[in-house]
């Protein structure tokens, strides 16, 4: 029986984040996981090795985890691109933003022109997605604005947040929205002649689901494809990712053929946890807890099956948060519970007792706090060691709420890109000076011992955790606004929250996050010391490429 290969990397530097060896110039790998960590003479004592000194001029920390994200941040680039900022796609092509309702419909009006030219039928919808009003001043985009760009070929717009969507006319006929529907969230004109008509703008699923029905291939739910979740590895790979979450999945036998063929490649850089989605599925609670349980001994290293994702309240921007008292800044009304606290409760119970690991999505503080007292009484009637239930964004949290998580064992996800994609229009017209002060309050869950981590969202902010990580350290807007400032992280913090934070959540941190003996051999790989940057460069930390449990990948460069 042949010996296993030992590889040993030097490096300029390692950052293992393990206290109690946070730094070594050498770490050796052996059957995909870490040897051994320190120097030259401490690989020695292994036995013979194969010295490759590849990464020696460059730094090395481990994986990435980025524990709230979609694969769709992959794919949604088969569609047009309607948002404020530049974006890069996984091409490494930049898109433009636009900066004006005009300029959107402009693009939009240009593309389908072209699928017109190229004979496509006016039939076939044109899906677009990134789009934000609320960089405009406040207008709300509506049929008028969409009619311009067709009248006849179905125009879907999905919002930034993937909360949102607008329709143009066409899109209201074929799904049948007229001035009758009593869903909520189908927006209707409030004065005018127009009075009592859909305006076009459809908020959370059950609205938007009058449209999905109809074409099912648009938003974070539209059907997986292989080519899309390669895409994502690419990206992630580009971001020094090497797992990651796709935060809200049917697990169809369609969706987990499509996880399962991509993953099964020896050459797919990036982990992936998908989770069941718990809210408004065809499942109920316990036929949900059964099939994801049946999911699980299909694990393998690439793909892990076991987490559940629960809905509350919707976005904060969009305004279909739930905000306590005093509500939102500039008056507008509360907003939508996706999912009734009743329902809610008795749901999680169920998951909860299937020994499942549930993320809740709560935006609002009125939504955080019912989360919690519903977890309380959970608990209560259903102790549980060690669960890792984690609220996911919980972008209002204060320091009584963490103090609360902290005694039931829960864990925060916070969505710190918030800080700079919204962090003015928080300010401005969401949550008002105070409350946008605390805004993902990093600082305030440490200091309660919460367990934390940080993410992106994406696709709703670009795929990037040391961006994520510079939003935390520095709390700085687009107007050059610093949002509370004692609530900012160190940058160990920060890279914490990346790294064994989000493994925390995810179960998975006996296994990644740092890098010592006996875990995954997962690296990012940097050209440049997060630790010795400046803290306001962190987000321009070059990424060379990643090591997935000894794989080693280097990223497509622009």
């Amino acid at each position: 029986m042949s010996t296993p290969i030992t590889t040993v990397y030097p490096a300029r530097r390692i950052i293992t984040m393990n206290p109690m060896q946070p730094h070594a110039t050498h770490v050796a790998v052996r059957s995909g996981r870490v040897l051994a960590v320190g120097t030259l003479a401490d690989m020695q004592a292994w036995g013979a090795f194969t010295l490759d000194e590849r990464f020696a001029g460059k730094v090395l920390m481990p994986g990435l985890v980025e524990g709230h994200c979609h694969l769709k941040e992959g794919s949604m680039w088969d569609w047009t691109y309607l948002g404020w900022f530049d974006r890069r796609d996984p091409d490494g092509k930049v898109w433009s933003g636009l900066r004006s309702m005009d300029e959107v419909v402009a693009r939009l009006r240009e593309v389908a022109a072209q699928m017109a030219a190229d004979g496509i039928p006016d039939t076939e919808p044109l899906i677009a997605w990134g789009f934000d009003p609320i960089y405009f001043g406040g207008e709300r985009m509506t049929v008028a604005h969409v009619d311009r760009a067709s009248a006849t070929r179905p125009v879907v717009i999905g919002h930034a947040n993937g909360h949102l969507m607008n329709v143009n006319s066409a899109m209201l006929r074929i799904a049948g929205i007229t001035r009758d529907n009593e869903v909520e969230g189908v927006v209707k004109f409030a004065a005018g002649e127009m009075a009592g008509e859909p305006t076009g703008e459809l908020q959370e699923p059950a609205a938007m689901f009058l449209v999905l029905r109809r074409i099912g291939n648009a938003g974070l739910l539209a059907p997986m494809t292989e080519a899309g979740v390669r895409s994502f590895a690419r990206l992630a790979c580009m971001q020094g990712v090497t797992t990651a979450t796709d935060l809200v999945n049917k697990l169809s036998d369609e969706d987990c053929g499509v996880l399962e063929s991509a993953t099964r490649d020896e050459g797919f850089g990036v982990r992936i946890l998908p989770a069941f989605q718990a809210f408004h599925g065809t499942h109920g609670a316990a036929q949900g807890a059964e099939h994801v349980r049946a999911l699980v001994p299909r694990s393998t290293d690439r793909l892990r099956y076991g987490l559940v994702k629960m809905m509350l309240d919707g976005s904060i921007q969009g305004f279909s948060a739930r905000l306590r008292w005093p509500g939102h800044f500039n008056g507008a009304p509360n907003g939508i519970w996706v999912t009734a606290p009743a329902q809610y409760e008795a749901d999680f119970e169920t998951y909860h007792r299937a020994g499942l690991t549930i993320h809740t999505h709560t935006n609002g503080d009125e939504a955080s706090e019912v989360a919690i007292d519903a977890i309380e009484r959970v608990l209560a009637r259903a102790p549980r060691p060690d669960h890792r239930h984690t609220l996911q964004h919980g972008q209002m949290i204060d320091a009584p709420l963490f103090r609360r998580m902290a005694s039931l064992g829960l864990s925060a996800n916070l969505f710190a890109n918030h800080i700079w994609y919204w962090g003015d229009q928080h300010y401005e017209m969401t949550m008002g000076p105070d409350r946008a002060n605390r805004l993902d309050a990093c600082g305030s869950a440490l200091a309660a011992g919460v367990p934390l981590a940080i993410h992106s969202d994406a696709p709703v902010t670009p795929l990037g955790p040391l961006f994520t990580a510079w939003c935390a350290v520095n709390r700085i807007t687009p107007k050059g606004r610093l949002l509370g400032g004692s609530e900012r992280i160190t940058v160990p913090q920060a890279l914490h929250a990346i790294t064994l934070g989000a493994a925390w959540t995810l179960k998975l941190d006996g296994e990644i996050g740092s890098i010592e003996c006996g875990k995954r051999a997962d690296f990012c790989v940097l050209e440049d010391d997060p630790l010795e940057m400046d803290p306001m460069a962190l987000k321009d930390a070059r990424v060379w490429g990643t090591v997935l449990t000894g794989r080693v990948f280097e990223a497509q460069k622009n």
